[in-house]
């Protein structure tokens, strides 16, 4: 607050255990807003907020709250149908990197690199940072991930082993002054890369890389065409989610035909226990069998290399354990894949590329 002397900044908190991002964003501008007329004002508007349902997935509420010169606002607040979406904000992504740029760090991601992304301002480190990770679903990322680095921790970057890390512009001087090497450095306020490997555009397979790119091209026609709104923010993370579903499902999409038998002799009623993630069973996956069955040499190059990353052992680990339980997003459409191929290829052939945008139903308007 303005005034002489002493004074500390003012900070509204939201805390909740929901990860709805986007909307408590909204409700924070809100606040913003009306702190900047008069401090009376947050009160009521909060009171209005707390008062009101928490709208349910996929639902959308409206909150009325009068604002002097402004008369009586109507304030919609919405959360997605799909709670993987709720704290990603992937137009964040796309306004700060060129499309080509932000597939070269999505390679680099899935072959577990070193990126450090940065930026002048937090929210645009924290937001595409979250964004680049949810990418990746459905694998995981296993190494260092830390959205925002304080300044008194910048050593961590001289690390030998896999990060994801954002630094604020004011940290690239002393950054340029560190021993780092074969790292990834990202600047999201001009489209850039400040230092790269030069292999970034070659890492994923072309047709493949291709066929995502042209998607995600045309994800603002497609997600007109799936939501109400000409800018639903939600139909938009939908498509872009959906694009690198089907990406994953064109690579590894039939790894459950080569996951072995789904029950094991030792296996009785009496003894249900899994075996804990950090003493696994001896993995039933047929490795070689999994990469061979694609028939495009470039997507078995590829997978040689990633099949060796922990993101791609933990996705199988994590499989192993839990087998029919899975019924995420990923899972349906590898279903609907494996459906989609003739019974005679059910058994181990991967019909490359079956046509990434053509096979995305959910678009079509219902």
């Amino acid at each position: 607050p303005s005034g002489k002397g002493r004074r500390l900044p003012e900070v509204y908190c939201i805390v909740s255990r929901l990860g709805c991002f986007d909307l408590f964003s909204k409700i924070l501008d809100e606040v913003e807003k009306r702190r900047a007329i008069s401090p009376a004002l947050v009160q009521p508007f909060m009171r209005g907020i707390m008062e009101a349902p928490f709208p349910a997935p996929g639902r959308t509420i409206t909150v009325k709250n009068f604002l002097p010169g402004s008369g009586t606002e109507v304030i919609q607040l919405c959360r997605p149908s799909d709670s993987r979406l709720e704290h990603v904000d992937f137009e964040c992504l796309f306004s700060s990197l060129s499309l080509r740029l932000l597939l070269r760090v999505f390679a680099s991601l899935l072959l577990e690199r070193r990126v450090i992304f940065t930026a002048d301002k937090l929210s645009t480190l924290s937001q595409c940072c979250h964004a680049v990770v949810a990418l990746l679903y459905p694998f995981t990322w296993q190494h260092t991930y830390i959205p925002v680095l304080p300044p008194s921790m910048l050593d961590i970057v001289c690390t030998p082993t896999p990060f994801i890390v954002g630094l604020l512009s004011s940290s690239l001087p002393r950054l340029k002054e560190l021993p780092i090497e074969e790292v990834l450095v990202v600047d999201l306020g001009n489209s850039r890369f400040l230092r790269q490997l030069d292999d970034e555009d070659s890492i994923l397979p072309h047709k493949l890389q291709a066929a995502l790119e042209h998607v995600l091209e045309r994800r603002r026609e497609l997600a007109c065409e799936k939501g109400d709104l000409p800018n639903d923010s939600n139909s938009l993370s939908a498509v872009v989610s959906e694009a690198f579903v089907r990406f994953f499902v064109e690579m590894v999409g039939h790894y459950s035909l080569f996951m072995g038998g789904l029950e094991r002799d030792d296996e009785s009623p009496s003894s249900p226990t899994l075996p804990s993630p950090s003493c696994p069973s001896p993995s039933s996956f047929q490795r070689e069998a999994f990469r061979k069955a694609v028939t495009s040499k470039s997507l078995r190059r590829f997978l040689e290399v990633f099949m060796e990353t922990q993101m791609f052992s933990g996705f199988i680990q994590e499989r192993e354990l839990r087998r029919q339980g899975l019924k995420g997003l990923f899972e349906v459409r590898a279903q609907e894949y494996l459906d989609s191929l003739p019974g005679s290829e059910q058994r181990g052939v991967n019909k490359f590329l079956k046509g990434l945008g053509n096979k995305m139903k959910f678009l079509s308007k219902k």
